[in-house]
């Protein structure tokens, strides 16, 4: 006989189920309200929610969707009875539903805009820095300003990590679940009322895509998620992480996003006039486009190709060759196998398009993609313009950098996002009342000029006074978990003075940041921040990749020199920044200061929501501060190199900071009068508020975007479309007969002078004759001079067209002057080109032969 177990239980089985509360009716408004983002940048609407309930507001982090789902029904009937909260909620409702009712801008071209990762809120994790900010910054603004932009992404289950220390202070990443139900989101239902379903077709399976929606004030942001059960647990993690995973499932991601972007602005049919990928990650929208022509149009590739290019624009965040997406030849085969026949081209054809030597080993770059599959394409500062002009030359060898159609839009940011409630209400006081719609106007911002020094100093220590009581109030539990030592705590949190100059220093965690360059000399910075006269603080924060052992390795380093007592409570590290730390930073220190290793900053934001509020910067001339300082408005390393050895130059931009910090800032900013301010340091703040301000906006920007590309774009693809895309078809079969006959070309004569003893101002004529033979269509030539500019050692050439004297049956014959503008050695060569009035730029068609001369 069996002995009976004494226990015998499984697992306890759990299931979740959410009680909300029941908004009364008259409650209703808040919630409508609080799915919209637009209660992010209208201080109004967060006022009111905090003012519902401050302890749960902060509790929630400032989640307006999670607030109203844990208040009490008690707490809901108050509110219906408090008469003064009641007016202020139908004011604000009032206010929201009129900028709502505001009709599009027709005269701005309709966009699709796709990005990896945008930054709205703090609640809504689906960004990890700087691109993610930018993207989010840029459709506030088009909802700001009527456009008709739709903007497409993906919902992260766990977004970007958050971040904490470990007793030694080495970074922890911690990956939390979002509750999607939680969230200002709302999923999209198909016609039955059930959640829509995308099917995006990889080449050998098929995933499954549920559709979110974001209101972005007047702009709808679609997230695609595959965490759904009709997909394999390989599968649903496409969308689990930010930038998580390895290069397969970066691979995998960017196929959804492109591919799948388009598949979901189909099923819900959008079209519009521009396509615009917001980093190479995005890409492959073209693709798929190519296919739709290909498919529902019944364009062959060539034609398609011509449409599709009219309308997109590229824009590149990245300085650097290695930090662009490539892909080994057998992993892009595995995924995107099938379009090849889909487009009617071979397969080493649809590789090439990724590569900038066709018939090449070379990886397939999504940025190449992006380049040969966009007319247009852009930097984000004009410094990284230049240097983008010189990254992506080798695409097209027949041209040279200074020649190259790539172009730049400086970033800027969403002044209502990222200006402090203080400030925004300063400038409305201020400034005219229509400021917010014509904030680029430099005009607008000089009244600043007018306003009592006082009053600029008052607002400047009302935001310092709060970021000191938000890092007492917010830093002190977790410092006493990850220092150890109790009584360092309270000495970190009773020397935080508000009194003290304020240096901030805050964002991604890259080695070529140069976070480590005021510790380059720990004796001579001990100085500067124990005077008792002029005290300095210096705040850091930010976050390194997981994968970044050397940005990781930095954060450590300045932990541990914050923690020697020469430096505690005179260094500061704070943990996991985010968007709501970014804001309490850029508003309440008094300097911001970026060391970027030049050229390496392709654009930089961070100081831009600086200037926002009246808060000074003091950078390396890189990304847009090359164009934005202006003297006596902020401070700046120059952009020249004094060595080539990385750890010298270093060593020199330190000495400089440090010299500039004694010799001009510091006394600068304590040259105080009987008030308690500085009078100079107000006329900096008032100097960088009125020249610098007007410029770095995103309505700026995206006048910018609309005036240099949309409207390009959108008159072109016009064009191209109209008559059943006889344009598009005329000029397919132009480049074809071009491309059938390039070879056939011949140089018949080439006469010159004899240069010999030729003078400056004097000139060499030169006389070509070329035969087309079979070719049809026009050709043009050029001159091109090169000489080395021997102050840069940059090749600087002059391009002048040759003069077509004549045609006689297929012969064409070409004349010129090659004039000797000054002294020296210089080198000249001469070219052919197809010639036609109808592509947008010679880039487009980079066909060019170099002639023997």
């Amino acid at each position: 006989m069996a002995k009976i177990k004494a226990n015998n239980a499984n697992e306890p089985v759990w299931r979740e189920s959410n009680v909300r509360s029941r908004m009364p009716q008259e409650l209703k408004v808040l919630d409508e309200i609080a799915h919209n983002l637009w209660w992010v940048w209208n201080y109004e609407a967060s006022d009111l929610f905090s003012e519902i309930d401050k302890k749960l507001w902060s509790k929630t982090e400032g989640n307006p969707v999670l607030l109203l789902q844990s208040l009490s029904y008690a707490r809901l009937e108050e509110i219906t009875k408090d008469k003064a909260l009641m007016n202020s909620i139908q004011s604000v409702y009032a206010r929201f539903k009129a900028y709502m009712d505001e009709p599009k801008n027709t005269a701005i071209p309709s966009v699709a805009y796709f990005s990896m990762e945008y930054g709205l809120t703090n609640v809504l994790k689906i960004y990890s820095g700087g691109l993610g900010v930018l993207a989010g910054d840029y459709i506030k603004e088009a909802s700001d300003i009527h456009a008709d932009l739709t903007a497409v992404g993906f919902l992260y289950r766990y977004g970007y990590f958050t971040q904490s220390l470990s007793m030694d202070g080495q970074q922890i990443a911690n990956y939390e679940s979002q509750h999607f139900d939680q969230l200002p989101i709302t999923q999209v239902l198909d016609t039955e009322g059930k959640p829509l379903v995308i099917e995006i077709p990889y080449s050998s399976f098929v995933v499954y895509s549920h559709v979110w929606v974001v209101n972005v004030g007047r702009i709808k942001l679609y997230l695609l998620d595959t965490d759904v059960d009709q997909n394999s647990e390989w599968d649903r993690s496409i969308t689990a992480q930010l930038y998580g995973g390895d290069n397969e499932n970066r691979l995998k991601q960017e196929y959804l996003l492109g591919v799948g972007g388009i598949l979901l602005l189909d099923k819900l049919g959008i079209k519009k006039q521009v396509y615009h990928c917001n980093e190479g990650h995005a890409a492959l929208i073209n693709a798929q486009r190519l296919v739709n022509y290909i498919q529902n149009d019944h364009l062959d590739f060539n034609q398609a190709l011509e449409v599709v290019k009219s309308s997109a624009l590229y824009t590149c965040h990245t300085p650097v060759p290695a930090g662009h997406d490539y892909f080994e030849e057998p992993l892009f085969q595995k995924y995107l196998n099938h379009f090849p026949d889909r487009l009617g081209i071979s397969w080493q054809e649809f590789m090439d398009m990724g590569r900038a030597n066709s018939g090449s080993n070379e990886k397939f770059s999504m940025s190449v993609f992006a380049l040969n599959t966009c007319q247009e394409a852009n930097g984000v500062s004009f410094l990284h313009g230049e240097v983008s002009k010189k990254m992506f030359a080798p695409i097209w060898k027949g041209y040279y950098a200074q020649e190259s159609h790539v172009s730049y839009v400086t970033n800027g940011v969403h002044m209502p996002t990222w200006a402090a409630s203080e400030w925004r209400k300063f400038y409305e006081k201020y400034f005219d009342k229509n400021f917010y719609n014509d904030q680029s106007n430099p005009a607008v911002w000089e009244k600043i000029y007018h306003v009592a020094d006082h009053e600029v100093w008052d607002i400047r220590m009302t935001l310092k006074n709060r970021l000191v009581k938000h890092i007492r109030e917010s830093f002190k539990d977790n410092w006493l978990k990850n220092q150890g030592d109790p009584s360092k705590v309270v000495s970190i949190l009773e020397k935080i003075n508000p009194n003290a100059l304020l240096i901030g220093f805050g964002r991604r965690f890259a080695t070529y940041k140069r976070a480590h360059l005021l510790f380059t000399d720990l004796e001579r910075l001990a100085k500067i921040v124990n005077n008792p006269l002029y005290p300095v603080q210096i705040i850091y924060t930010g976050k390194a990749h997981p994968a970044d052992g050397g940005g990781q390795g930095l954060i450590k380093h300045i932990v541990e020199i914050s923690r020697r007592p020469e430096f505690l409570g005179k260094i500061i590290f704070l943990e996991n920044y985010d968007m709501r730390l970014a804001k309490r930073l850029v508003s309440g220190v008094d300097i911001w200061l970026n060391t970027p290793t030049r050229p390496l900053e392709a654009s930089g934001t961070s100081g831009e929501k600086a200037e926002m509020n009246g808060v000074l910067n003091f950078s390396v001339l890189d990304g847009w501060w090359y164009e934005g300082y202006r003297e006596g408005a902020g401070w700046a390393l120059t952009e020249k190199r004094t060595y080539e050895n990385q750890q010298f130059q270093d060593q020199l931009d330190a000495a400089t900071i440090y010299s500039m910090l004694e010799n001009e800032v510091i006394p600068l900013y304590y040259a105080k009068n009987s008030k308690g301010y500085s009078p100079e340091w107000i006329q900096y703040i008032k100097n960088s508020i009125a020249q610098i301000a007007p410029n770095y906006t995103t309505k700026r920007m995206f006048d910018d975007y609309t005036n240099r590309f949309y409207n390009v774009l959108a008159n072109r693809s016009t064009e191209l479309i109209k008559n059943d895309f006889s344009k598009a078809k005329e000029l397919a079969a132009w480049k074809e007969e071009v491309s059938a006959h390039w070879d056939e070309i011949e140089v018949v004569s080439v006469n010159y002078d004899d240069n010999h003893g030729l003078e400056v101002g004097g000139a060499i004529s030169a006389h070509v004759v070329l035969d087309k033979h079979g070719l049809q269509g026009d050709l043009g030539m050029e001159v091109v001079q090169m000489r080395t500019d021997p102050a840069t050692n940059v090749d600087v050439i002059k391009v002048e067209a040759l003069k077509l004297e004549k045609t006689e049956g297929t012969k064409l014959y070409f004349s010129t002057q090659i004039t000797a503008a000054q002294a020296g050695t210089f080198k000249f060569g001469m070219r052919i080109y197809p010639s036609n009035k109808d592509i947008p730029h010679r880039q487009d068609f980079a066909y060019v032969k170099w002639i023997n001369i």
